[in-house]
């Protein structure tokens, strides 16, 4: 194993928390800050706060060995030799990022500095962030001898976070001079010079000794630019395939072909050509909006990412219509409402589009039993139990007595449905899929009627359960 760094951690949110722990599980010791003590007592008690597959037993694998959890930054900062900020980027009013966070923790860093740092941007930030960061440094009277910045972006998909942090496609450094980057990579040497995989508890997955992580070496700007660049294109991904998708559906065709048949040119790929509602979560809708901005601030004008988001917009005014097409009325409708997560695997309900969709059923006169397997609990946050809003134990429970159901949320569970169950609860044998789970033929053959996005609907002739005449 390569030698041990002493990292310090500034935020437990979702990528504060999962890099601490990942860099624990590459053998070096790292102490994790965060001002909310809730949440710290929770950590230092073996809890996780988010739903992300081996987090938790990750944690109790190396809690008080390798990562520790506290409020105290001055300490975390003072004790070791590498400083991450994974602190909240959020959007602003402009659609640019709040960097307010960013700002505060480095003032404090800049108080607590004993010996030379690297300071690393770990949160989501626009270009030139790096050199703001040294400006606020030097104005705290910090000597330039005394720190450097770099900006190392992460590239993890919620619910796979930690495999993607221990197997990444590729690790980007951004750092100005030699003196940083070697830091960094004496950091990810782990992963690197594969040493990690070759350890029997090593987490599995697509790298391996003979096939390390590949580190990238670039100016601080190109880093910062890297990340932005890379969601704000993922998503364009996503936004063309719907808009194809709504085109196929105009003329008869199969979307799940037509991208099948993109994804084989290896040009394109597979990856990202789901048809479905659109994008959410905490990354892409805040990226690709912060992304447009820097552009504009440089006099750049970046019109296809605001194109990207207007599609992405549209696709749930498509799916809402989806709805009240196959139902004719709205008001008064019963629906189960399966997922409530952004997407599969995660209960992050940031920019869901399945909460988003719900909104409008609501305000539509419609009553919504909901089904999420991690969610509820967040969702009940932002749509709190009500005549109109309800939730189920299970998908079959939302289905009971319903007009129709709807596939919000690509959760694994949800596509392997018992189905004779599903149909037996349901009122109507209706499904409207915005996630495109399965086959239509298939689920016609199942007798249900069913709507998805960018194929040709399927009908069954049977409309509801018979129901007994009650003579007066």
């Amino acid at each position: 194993m390569s030698k041990q760094v002493s990292i310090c951690v500034l935020g437990s949110g979702y990528v504060g928390l999962v890099a601490a722990v990942c860099f624990a599980e590459i053998g070096h010791r790292v102490i994790c800050v965060d001002n909310n003590e809730a949440k710290v007592k929770m950590l230092n008690e073996g809890g996780v706060p988010i739903y992300e597959e081996h987090l938790e037993a990750m944690l109790a694998k190396h809690l008080n060995r390798g990562v520790e959890f506290t409020t105290d930054l001055a300490y975390g900062v003072s004790e070791c030799e590498a400083v991450f900020i994974a602190v909240g980027t959020p959007q602003g009013s402009t659609g640019s990022a709040d960097l307010s966070y960013v700002e505060a923790v480095v003032s404090e860093i800049a108080r607590a500095v004993n010996s030379y740092k690297v300071i690393v941007e770990k949160s989501t930030v626009p270009v030139y962030t790096n050199e703001w960061i040294s400006r606020v440094m030097h104005r705290h009277g910090v000597d330039p001898q005394h720190f450097d910045v770099v900006s190392n972006p992460e590239f993890l998909r919620e619910g796979t976070a930690i495999e993607d942090f221990l197997h990444p496609d590729r690790i980007v450094v951004g750092a100005n001079n030699e003196r940083a980057a070697e830091v960094l990579r004496r950091i990810y040497a782990p992963l690197t010079d594969g040493s990690y995989y070759s350890q029997s508890d090593a987490l599995p997955g697509m790298l391996s000794t003979e096939n390390p992580a590949k580190l990238l070496v670039t100016s601080a700007q190109s880093s910062e630019i890297i990340k932005h660049a890379s969601n704000a294109f993922l998503a364009l991904k996503i936004s063309f395939i719907n808009a194809v998708a709504n085109l196929a559906e105009s003329v008869d065709a199969d979307i799940e072909d037509i991208a099948a048949g993109m994804g084989l040119d290896s040009r394109i790929g597979p990856k990202f050509l789901r048809a479905g509602l659109g994008y959410g979560g905490s990354c892409f809708p805040k990226d690709v909006a912060a992304f447009y901005y820097v552009a504009q601030q440089q006099g750049i004008d970046f019109q296809i990412l605001e194109e990207v988001r207007k599609v992405n917009a549209t696709q749930q005014e498509v799916f809402f219509n989806k709805v009240r097409t196959a139902l004719w009325t709205l008001r008064g409708k019963k629906l189960a409402a399966l997922g409530l997560s952004f997407k599969g695997d995660t209960d992050d309900i940031r920019d869901s589009p399945a909460i988003e969709i719900i909104r409008k059923l609501i305000d539509a006169g419609v009553t919504i039993t909901a089904y999420d397997p991690a969610a509820m609990d967040k969702a009940k946050a932002v749509l709190p139990p009500s005549e109109t809003m309800k939730y189920a134990s299970s998908a079959y429970e939302a289905a009971a007595g319903a007009d129709a159901a709807l596939i919000l949320t690509d959760w694994k569970e949800f596509a392997k449905l018992d189905l004779p169950k599903l149909n037996s609860a349901l009122q109507f044998p209706i499904i409207i899929d915005g996630r495109n789970l399965y086959k239509p033929a298939y689920m016609q053959e199942q007798g249900f009627t069913y709507v998805s996005v960018g194929r040709p609907a399927t009908y069954t002739a049977q409309q509801g359960k018979p129901r007994k005449l009650v003579l007066s």
